[in-house]
């Protein structure tokens, strides 16, 4: 029998999570992709939520729990590492075993019955739209499953920090209201891929790339072909790359995208990319992400005016877009990607902060305003 939880954000999220999970097992189950757990209910989800959450204040030895829950039974997931006996999941057994589980990729496997929930050992891939839940720290917990084509991270539903829940708006980015908007936007994914395809979230794995160094940055990708971004570029520059780094774009032009090589050296690839970021200064990439410089200090073209507005938006169900001052969106990174996007409206910024933060930035050409599309909410 399952205890009555006591996390009220756990209670208010889990019908919606239950639907989520539904229609998504529907269309993978449509489409014959193989072995799929069957989607869990609002129930269960808010007692495994609140478990979670009360563990995630827990601390082992002087450290937090960093853990991953897969809920599933251990016949769906490839190569099980099974426990000779189950353990109840509770939050101290979860704190005790936490240790263990660490190293990305590894999840407790999380089966129920009559008597409750239980952890019956550990998996390293689990299905598509089988449901994780993460420990990422102390309060903070995201709900996410494995993308239908297996490429890059797992697709994020929904973010939990104490009592304040972000619902991934997976279908308009947060933006049904904002048509104008949604169009000014540059590629940004949230919805998994169909079984089957193989899709490329270049600039979701770049912006990735850049969060998981821990120091900010700021990428601009520029117009290939053309030089007009130097005018809002101090000169000299400061790493030129000569010829252009295009192994991204080398990959992207690769006529087989099937073999699992292909994935990972784009993978590999686009960290390289991200690591450039780390270095102070801007990171310099064409549309066609081909890397032309790095460490560029940004500036205000001659001939234009400092931007004194802009719309920001995230793509999360309820949110509205808000219109503030660019010194109240954040620090001089952000100051520098709208400045940057202001004088160059072919240009697209991605702002990575050091608490963890992501913003991209593009010309909304019917507002005539600066664009600012927050989407941690899809990175962590």
């Amino acid at each position: 029998m399952l205890s009555e939880p006591t996390y009220l954000a756990a209670r208010i999220v889990a019908p919606a999570l239950a639907v989520h999970f539904a229609q998504h097992w529907a269309e993978v189950a449509r489409l014959g992709s193989g072995i799929q757990p069957a989607p869990p209910t609002a129930t269960l989800l808010e007692a495994l939520i609140d478990v979670a959450f009360w563990a995630s204040l827990r601390r082992e030895e002087g450290r937090p729990p960093r853990i991953s829950l897969a809920l599933l039974d251990p016949t769906a997931a490839s190569q099980p590492l099974l426990f000779s006996h189950r353990l109840r999941l509770t939050p101290q057994v979860l704190s005790k075993l936490a240790p263990a589980v660490e190293h990305p990729g590894i999840h407790l496997g999380v089966g129920y019955d009559e008597e409750g929930l239980y952890i019956w050992g550990t998996a390293s891939q689990v299905p598509p739209v089988c449901f994780v839940l993460e420990v990422v720290e102390p309060g903070l917990l995201v709900v996410k499953h494995r993308r239908a084509d297996g490429f890059g991270k797992f697709s994020n539903v929904a973010v939990l920090r104490g009592d304040q829940i972000r619902i991934v708006d997976e279908e308009t980015q947060g933006l049904a209201d904002y048509p104008t908007l949604q169009a000014s936007l540059p590629a940004i994914p949230c919805r998994a891929s169909e079984p089957g395809s193989v899709t490329v979230d270049v600039l979701l794995e770049l912006a990735r790339a850049m969060r998981a160094h821990g120091r900010g940055g700021l990428l601009l990708l520029v117009p290939p072909g053309s030089a007009a971004w130097r005018t809002s570029i101090v000169a000299p520059l400061g790493y030129p790359l000569a010829p252009a780094y295009n192994s991204i774009a080398a990959l992207l032009a690769s006529p087989d995208r099937t073999h699992r090589d292909w994935q990972q050296n784009l993978l590999d690839a686009i960290e390289i990319v991200g690591g450039f970021t780390a270095v102070d200064g801007a990171t310099v990439l064409t549309r066609h992400y081909e890397l032309l410089a790095f460490g560029a200090k940004v500036t205000r073209r001659a001939e234009s005016t400092p931007v004194e507005q802009l719309v920001v938006t995230e793509p999360v169900i309820g949110r509205s877009a808000a219109l503030v001052h660019p010194a109240k969106n954040g620090g001089t990174r952000h100051l520098a990607a709208a400045q940057f996007v202001h004088d160059q409206h072919e240009a697209v910024a991605l702002v990575a902060s050091q608490d963890g933060n992501f913003t991209v930035f593009s010309w909304s050409e019917n507002m005539q305003l600066v664009h600012a599309h927050r989407i941690d909410v899809l990175l962590l």
